[in-house]
């Protein structure tokens, strides 16, 4: 995403089995495989008009494996390329053209033949075989729409009818409702699912996110959906322009969906929230694995949303650990990025020294195809300057089953904590590790490293300075709740988060909205204690790792429907960007048996590239993620 020019007031500175995630499709293709592609006449393959890929795209989107072998300069594989391959039947090592198609020989023959095309037809993002919804991929949506099996309208709409049969309906005796979803924007929906399918039509596939339905969590600007922040309060804030994140989204073609839930204005992680209901009454958003269980938060309702098969993405935001614990809790890749890469402009915020949106997904490949939309320089995010030239073409580069080989990770033992699954799952994990190539070492931590983890979040003291800096700048106007304080007195809330009788002064809204300037600046100023411990933290960290020669540090993000404080601390408290992804579950005979939990890798600053790799490469090594059982595909 390229950057813009501020409209609003800008924020504050502040040796097993690989498996590469190509589309479904049959192995024994062999020479059949062509039948994909079209029909081989005269050395030359044609594909449906709605297969073909825009040429003039600038920057490749998707990884190698789907990439390496472009011979036409639009960064994918497509009929054109097949063209060329068969232009070069023949052709061998010692002709004088061989450099120019020497990258197609796949069975290293040293001549291009036919074998060769039909291997590299399996390169193209092209699938016209049975589409299944449930789990499906970005790349097997991507697939099946460039086949014409399916369109983005029909995958919207089977979306909008999941949310509907499933969001707020208990599966069962003794289950409980999700509430994942406070919003769905069907009819705008629909009509960017319809434009993205003309635009396919016209042009073939010009995005990895075109026509890809996407939902956010209630805190992103969303001119086409209110914007609660998960609160009955501002259940009339409707904004008159899109979040810069959600900016990028729309210009690569995804279609934006629905707003998760969240809980209340991001301020606990049990993702419970008043928008939508009577005053005084909330719900609660429950995990799709144990509708018993909450699903994390902040970001509970896009966990449990992605988790259970509402949209093909999610992005939620993350101060103290609102992205990596839905993702702990329901099976997902969460990252949270550099301060920095991704601009926080038209989000509501918590707290800015810490703040930052990521995307919450299925899969690591899902993960970075979303990151790559919504990173950017923002005039409405002076930090986001911090990453000129720091940002790769594409996130996707960097995705390899190879990515960890060489590679060399820590882990502090004091992270790991005691819980008996996530031991297990976490030894588990380095052994995964060591097995791909990385060598795993124990590591001392540094002097000042207790004083990091100790550091508190910026949520209390910055909540009341930056939450009015998005009221001045975005909130409706219509909307009457417009400061801190006012929310605090609302009927519309939290209940025991406002002004009570038995609770005058100390409850969170209200303590929080006494916070005066002198001791917000105390705090978060460019002098203040948190600030100046944050940029101690990340020298700090930084300099751990360059001193042990380590590509990244490893440990759980939580344990089963478990938070590990320490661990949740870590990234936010050195800015530095981490990437969790799924380890494993509970067993019989553990304390939550079915529970998951994750592995989170962090590295130095803006190594977003670096760590999906390697959480790729485990990820495509172990396949530890399940899809909840209680909702299944619709007849």
């Amino acid at each position: 995403m390229s950057a813009r020019s501020a409209s609003s007031t800008p924020l504050a500175s502040a040796p097993t089995t690989r498996r590469i995630p190509a589309v479904k499709t049959p192995t024994s293709r062999a020479i059949a495989t062509l039948a994909i592609a079209g029909t081989l006449t005269a050395g030359a393959v044609t594909l449906p008009a709605t297969a073909v890929a825009d040429d003039t795209a600038s920057a490749p989107f998707l990884m190698p494996y789907y990439t390496e072998l472009d011979l036409t300069g639009d960064h994918q594989v497509t009929a054109d390329d097949l063209d060329v391959i068969a232009s070069a039947f023949g052709t061998t090592s010692t002709d004088a053209g061989w450099a120019a198609v020497s990258k197609v020989d796949l069975d290293t023959d040293g001549v291009i033949t036919v074998a060769d095309l039909a291997a590299a037809s399996q390169r193209i993002i092209y699938d016209d075989g049975p589409f299944e919804l449930v789990e499906a991929s970005v790349i097997e949506m991507q697939a099946a729409m460039n086949a014409g099996v399916t369109t983005s309208v029909e995958i919207t709409q089977a979306y909008i009818d999941r949310i509907a049969a499933y969001d707020r309906v208990a599966q069962g005796e003794g289950q409980r409702a999700l509430n994942s979803i406070v919003t769905v924007g069907s009819a705008p929906a629909l009509a960017a699912a319809a434009a993205a399918d003309a635009v396919r039509a016209e042009s073939g596939l010009t995005s990895m996110l075109l026509g890809i339905p996407v939902a956010l969590k209630d805190n992103y600007n969303t001119l086409d959906m209110p914007t609660t922040a998960g609160c009955g309060c501002w259940d009339g804030n409707q904004t008159t322009t899109d979040a810069f994140m959600v900016e990028g989204l729309r210009a690569d073609g995804a279609v934006i969906l629905a707003k998760a839930s969240m809980d209340e204005f991001a301020v606990n992680l049990s993702s419970t929230f008043s928008a939508g209901q009577a005053a005084g009454s909330t719900l609660d958003v429950s995990s799709p694995y144990n509708t018993a269980r909450n699903a994390g938060g902040s970001s509970g309702g896009t966990g449990a949303s992605i988790a259970a098969n509402f949209a093909a993405l999610g992005f939620g935001t993350d101060t103290g650990g609102s992205i990596r614990i839905p993702s702990n809790y329901n099976q997902l890749v969460g990252v949270r990025p550099t301060v920095g890469l991704a601009s926080r402009d038209g989000i509501v915020p918590l707290a800015l020294s810490q703040d930052t949106g990521g995307p919450m997904a299925r899969s690591v490949v899902d993960a970075a195809v979303a990151l790559d939309a919504v990173v950017g320089i923002d005039d409405g995010d002076p930090v986001t300057a911090r990453q000129s030239g720091l940002v790769p073409a594409s996130y996707t580069s960097g995705l390899s089953s190879t990515a960890l080989e060489g590679t060399k990770i820590g882990y502090v033992p004091a992270m790991i904590g005691s819980n008996a699954s996530t031991v297990r799952l976490f030894n588990a994990a380095i052994a995964d590790l060591r097995a791909q190539g990385a060598e795993v070492v124990e590591v001392a931590t540094p002097e000042g490293w207790a004083a990091i983890l100790a550091e508190g979040s910026g949520s209390g003291p910055e909540f009341n300075h930056d939450l009015q800096i998005y009221i001045d700048a975005y909130l409706n106007p219509a909307v009457t709740t417009r400061s801190l304080a006012q929310i605090s007195e609302s009927p519309n809330i939290i209940p025991n988060r406002g002004i009570t009788a038995s609770n005058p002064n100390n409850a969170t809204y209200v303590s929080r909205s006494r916070v005066t300037p002198e001791a917000y600046e105390a705090w978060a100023g460019p002098e203040g204690t948190h600030t100046l411990q944050l940029a101690r933290g990340k020298q700090i960290v930084t300099a751990m790792m360059e001193a042990e020669g380590l590509d990244a540090l490893v440990y759980p993000t939580g344990n089963p429907y478990g938070t590990i404080g320490t661990n949740m601390r870590l990234s936010p408290n050195t800015g530095l960007p981490a990437v969790t992804v799924p380890m494993g579950q509970a067993v019989e005979g553990e304390q939550i048996p079915g529970g998951g939990a994750n592995l989170e890798f962090l590295g130095r600053d803006f190594s977003e590239g670096a760590l999906l790799g390697f959480a790729f490469d485990y990820e495509q090594a172990t396949g530890h993620r399940t899809p909840p059982t209680l909702y299944p595909a619709l007849d």
